[in-house]
């Protein structure tokens, strides 16, 4: 007879998360996971997807229609945001200014669309200037742009570029991944056709679902498609008839996933959108001060430096992994190092929803000294 391997209990060790995501989670969102489970056509779990999709239209701070979560992290968010209104070889310009620029350009060419990038070195913004030549030289159905770029801690300005891609005619996605929920953004003040984020950072769900509203300009690009979207499971004109009043079945809703997600955006409207900001405003320049006080220096410059996610210049002859390593190892304080053309450089700290608080810094500032002083 084989053995049987015998599994232990999950008993993982505490952390702390200050990296670029996941955040930590309150306990009440994980105590919502626990809730049990319903159909996925039941009045109870449609009640609860109604009232998400009213939580996301608060924290989007839009009226728009068609938003809803998708099931997936946040590159299905990315996927879906392209793939519904990109057709083969339609012209479209990515704005790079790090690994998730980057990342745009790859899904747009799967797309096959006709790609055109414009870029900024790591840790700069693209401004409107670059945005209005290239759309000048070439117009484009689409211009796509990371607000919050989680490789390099850039806050990407947006109101301009707005401004400029209507002039021309084109749609505007932004991604929000990094800064959704603890950085303002305005979707309709701005005038973002197409936005999207992840479940796991500034909102502190668990990883798993893409939140993404679209306006009605893009909603007209959409329904004017000669082609089906490439991705079925991703189709924002069937996910939509989920959603909406038609309840046409489409998949099965990751109940527990959406339980954890009403929580947390209920935990955004009860603090109040304005608190939020504020506190993430806050909260990162204690660690600004602290870490400048230390004699460490950040890439971003402070008028363009995302509260969500800081990249630190990690000291001349460091063990920046090592240091890291040892940061996790005795303290359970866990960080990032950088992507890129960055990494072994620099460090990546997250503080991002239920992690932005002042004694999380304090924590990191103190473990930080101990490591690097051997």
């Amino acid at each position: 007879m084989p053995q049987t391997q015998s599994y232990y209990d999950l008993d993982l060790p505490a952390r702390l998360l200050l990296g670029p995501g996941p955040s930590m989670v309150h306990p009440r969102v994980l105590r919502a996971m626990a809730t049990p489970l319903v159909g996925y056509l039941d009045p109870s779990y449609l009640a609860v997807m109604d009232e998400t999709q009213e939580l996301l239209r608060m924290v989007f701070q839009t009226q728009n229609p068609l938003t809803l979560a998708l099931p997936g992290t946040g590159s299905a968010g990315m996927e879906a945001a392209l793939y519904n209104f990109i057709e083969e070889g339609d012209p479209v310009l990515i704005c790079v200014a790090g690994y998730f620029g980057e990342r745009m350009v790859e899904m747009a060419a799967r797309a096959r669309a006709d790609v055109r990038r414009i870029d900024a070195p790591w840790g700069q913004v693209i401004s409107e200037r670059q945005v209005a030549q290239a759309l000048d030289e070439r117009p484009a159905k689409l211009v796509a742009i990371v607000h919050g770029e989680t490789s390099t801690g850039i806050a990407q300005p947006l109101h301009g570029i707005a401004e400029v891609v209507h002039r021309h005619g084109a749609l505007l996605v932004v991604d929000t991944v990094a800064s959704l929920g603890g950085v303002s953004v305005p979707v309709d003040e701005i005038g973002i056709d197409i936005c999207y984020t992840g479940s796991q950072k500034c909102l502190s769900a668990p990883p798993g679902l893409a939140p993404i509203t679209v306006g009605p300009r893009a909603e007209a690009a959409l329904a004017a498609r000669t082609t089906r979207v490439q991705s079925w499971y991703l189709d924002l004109t069937l996910q939509r008839k989920y959603w909406n009043a038609e309840r046409v079945y489409h998949h099965t809703g990751p109940a527990s996933m959406m339980f954890a997600l009403r929580e947390a955006l209920r935990l955004v409207a009860e603090e109040g959108l304005t608190a939020r900001f504020e506190r993430h405003a806050r909260v990162s320049r204690l660690l600004w001060e602290g870490l400048e006080a230390r004699g460490l220096s950040m890439l971003v410059p402070p008028e363009y430096r995302l509260a969500s996610l800081t990249t630190v210049r990690v000291p001349a002859g460091a063990d920046e992994a090592g240091l890291r390593g040892r940061l996790l190892a005795e303290y359970g304080v866990d960080i990032a190092g950088a992507l890129g053309a960055l990494k072994g450089r620099y460090w990546r700290v997250g503080l991002m929803g239920h992690s932005c608080r002042p004694e999380n810094v304090v924590t990191l500032l103190g473990a930080l000294d101990r490591v690097l002083a051997g």
